[in-house]
């Protein structure tokens, strides 16, 4: 994945650590997905990048936000969005928490068990419910399976209760596991809805939508030799369309589709301008030298998926290198600031001070900046139009 010209051009110029994020090239990204899903509304997950300018302009665009918390939907709503644009999408909500919700207007929630319907039903009266699956998370980076989700028999009674309690039983949910890698994690997803929605049917239950959750990829992603791992994403698309139709055809025609991409519409498109602190050699305890890569921003400040996600390096000061394998790893006195994957290739003359631009690293960099530890602070932002 290039980044664009214009994401190009600032980390070039920055004169200090930064987070620099394309408006034009998230928008573009939402226009693709659009085209591929036809019939099928968006919700950005607002965690994977609670930037505001970005926000504004996914729903100047057309789309709508997954939110999971009061916090999040009172920020999505001052993008001018309509509550019914925004859905309540976590399933672990306190009672005063759905009741904020409910206050700013937001009626649709997820839910996943008895005791959230019976809260759902005292605090946000003739609300909508969808129930989120379980499913097993595999063939992604972060499978997502035991947290949130009940199982195909739990969701009928719970669905039951919400029509019992005066709510209504509107959807379904799944969710595939982040960074989903796999084709065959969407094709078991959808035999999983069908699986239920039949039998919701027989039990005097019509559900008017179902969401898809997240779990489309970014595609920028390397392995440690900067090979892009290249998810299959046109066959994905045709999945999901052929599943749509599928549940559609059950449920006579009259379903609607949600899906609720994070990192797949922000990460490739967000890139983080760090520099080097040292790049050091020294034995392990089995006498086999190391190098290590020390950088100013890591885990606490930026890189937080930093030990699943093998992000793209550029030392834009030394483009015709010699390289050597070194263990990367952030700034801060803890043994957990590193990449786990492997060591990647990095240029061997590589000096302190040195930039280095991390790429495909838009997402979640900054939600999860921490607010100073170890005394380093969180990394500025720039958007570019």
């Amino acid at each position: 994945m290039i980044p664009s010209a214009g994401l190009r051009a600032a980390l070039a110029t920055a004169t200090g650590d930064r987070i620099v994020y394309d408006l034009a090239g998230i928008g573009e990204r939402y226009a693709t997905l659009v085209e591929e899903l036809p019939g099928v509304s968006v919700r950005f997950a607002m965690k994977a990048c609670p930037v505001d300018h970005v926000l504004s302009h996914l729903a100047g665009q057309g789309a709508g936000f997954d939110a999971a918390s009061p916090n999040e939907i009172a920020q999505a709503l001052r993008t001018g969005v309509p509550p019914g644009r925004i859905h309540y999408g976590n399933t672990v909500k306190s009672d005063r928490g759905i009741a904020e919700a409910y206050r700013l207007g937001i009626r649709d929630f997820a839910t996943d068990s008895l005791e959230d319907v019976a809260a759902i039903a005292a605090h946000a009266p003739g609300a909508r419910v969808f129930c989120r699956l379980a499913t097993s998370g595999e063939g992604a980076l972060w499978g997502l399976s035991r947290k949130f989700g009940c199982s195909a028999a739990d969701a009928v009674p719970v669905l039951e209760a919400a029509r019992a309690a005066g709510l209504t039983p509107a959807g379904l949910s799944v969710h595939v596991g982040s960074q989903q890698m796999t084709t065959e994690a969407w094709q078991d997803a959808f035999e999983l809805l069908a699986e239920v929605l039949v039998t919701l049917g027989r039990r005097g239950i019509r559900l008017d939508h179902v969401n898809l959750g997240g779990g489309l990829p970014a595609l920028g992603y390397h392995d440690r030799h900067g090979t892009p791992l290249g998810p299959p994403l046109d066959k994905m698309f045709a999945v999901i369309r052929e599943g749509t139709d599928r549940l559609r055809e059950l449920a006579g025609g009259a379903l609607d589709f949600v899906i609720e991409p994070g990192r797949h519409l922000v990460a490739d498109h967000g890139a983080i301008r760090a520099h080097v602190y040292r790049l050091s050699s020294r034995r392990r305890p089995d006498g086999e030298p190391q190098h290590w890569l020390y950088l100013s921003c890591g885990k606490f400040n930026g890189l937080y998926e930093m030990d699943e996600v093998q992000y793209r390096l550029v030392f834009p000061t030394h483009p015709d290198a010699e390289y050597v394998p070194a263990v990367v790893a952030g700034p801060t006195c803890d043994s957990d600031d590193a990449y786990a994957p492997a060591p990647v290739l990095v240029p061997r003359a590589v000096q302190s001070g040195d930039p280095v631009w991390i790429l495909s690293s838009g997402a979640y960099a900054t939600s999860y900046l921490t607010q100073g530890f170890n005394g380093f602070d969180p990394l500025p932002c720039t958007v570019l139009p």
